[in-house]
């Protein structure tokens, strides 16, 4: 069963900003963790709950709920902003 992917108006507005070609490597990129939402290069945080996915330059940010078999995305920063 696949993950539903939902994202946090915070990493909506994140989205918002970026450029057209950053935007759509992105949302290959968020797309591809509804079959497998710990991918291979996946890190889990240590200063707070959740991973991190690589794409180019820019970090995804992200909770997983295994249990209702959900996504929770809630920051898409240029790698340098990621964790401020």
């Amino acid at each position: 069963m696949e993950y539903k992917i939902e994202v946090i108006p915070s990493a909506g507005k994140d989205l918002d900003n970026l450029e057209k070609r950053f935007f759509e490597q992105i949302k290959d990129k968020i797309n591809s963790l509804k079959s497998n939402p710990r991918p291979h290069g996946c890190l889990k945080l240590t200063a707070e709950e959740g991973y991190r996915i690589r794409s180019g330059d820019y970090r995804v940010l992200y909770r997983i709920d295994d249990k209702n078999k959900a996504i929770y995305i809630y920051r898409i920063k240029h790698r340098k902003e990621s964790y401020k």
